[in-house]
């Protein structure tokens, strides 16, 4: 997993069964320990930012009680919601900056770019050429990120931008979601030209479950094997009923399914970001 400007990372320490799903449980680690488990980190520049009643601001060499309060009660808020509806024990650090993983050689699952910095780091050091965005607009509000000059930096640098909005901790319209995304996903990994960052607003759970979907639509796995695959990569806990219901959902005689050809072509034709 790479941080951009992140000193600490975390890593998988401990595994426990929930619903006989298992997931890893994760806390922080020094840089040290944390390159024991093996897994790569890139330590790019420091991405930083601070929460005011006016939402993000720039790096700041020092900032209020009230600033700081602010930026911990709402982490602690979006985590304690994503561990209730996701059944999901881990934790997204907004403060650390955007991290990623490389699943393949033509895929990344990461969490939200925060400013057009965040583009400028995924085209020049993983030559990314696609992002996929499973956000809703309200995601993005939540944080207070400025997102018009990130989709301004996407077109400048060469990096089509997509979004399929879901709505985060809600099975239900993943499972209607996925079989869209999926084939965004599909389409811009087979165009060939650079790799593709799926990203929700942690990376824990919408945007690897796409990833996974497309592993077990696509690439020849099973739904085990790449649920495996991609967690042990990036530890998380995507909802693999919702994946299982989507497929079931396409797969089911229904005279009124939308066939992934047309959602195909409607990537091909349509420019700039797709919201449907």
């Amino acid at each position: 997993m790479s941080y951009v400007g992140a000193k600490s990372c975390i890593s998988p320490v401990l595994t426990s069964s929930l619903d006989s799903e298992v997931f890893l449980v994760v806390k922080k680690k020094p840089f040290c320990s944390f390159m024991a488990s093996k897994v790569h980190s890139k330590m790019g520049r420091r991405v930083s930012c601070q929460v005011s009643e006016k939402g993000i601001e720039g790096n700041s060499s020092s900032s209020s009680k009230v600033s700081f309060k602010t930026k911990n009660n709402i982490m602690e808020d979006y985590n304690t919601a994503m561990k209730k509806m996701m059944r999901n024990p881990y934790e997204y650090h907004h403060d650390l900056g955007m991290n990623y993983t490389q699943i393949t050689n033509g895929l990344i699952v990461g969490s939200q770019p925060q400013k057009p910095e965040d583009i400028d780091h995924l085209k020049q050091e993983e030559n990314v050429a696609y992002i996929l965005n499973l956000q809703q607009d309200s995601d993005i509000e939540y944080w207070g990120i400025d997102f018009e000059p990130i989709v301004k930096r996407c077109k400048v640098v060469g990096i089509r931008h997509m979004r399929r909005p879901a709505k985060d901790f809600d099975p239900d319209s993943l499972r209607i979601q996925l079989p869209k995304a999926v084939s965004s996903l599909e389409w811009a990994i087979s165009e060939g030209k650079g790799k593709v960052y799926v990203h929700c607003t942690a990376g824990l759970g919408r945007a690897p479950a796409v990833s996974i979907a497309y592993l077990f639509w696509f690439c020849d796995m099973s739904l085990n094997t790449a649920y495996d695959m991609l967690t042990s990569k990036r530890p998380c806990g995507p909802n693999k009923t919702a994946i299982r219901g989507a497929t079931y959902d396409l797969a089911k005689n229904d005279q009124w399914k939308e066939p992934f050809e047309i959602v195909r072509f409607e990537v091909s034709v349509y420019s700039g970001c797709l919201t449907k």
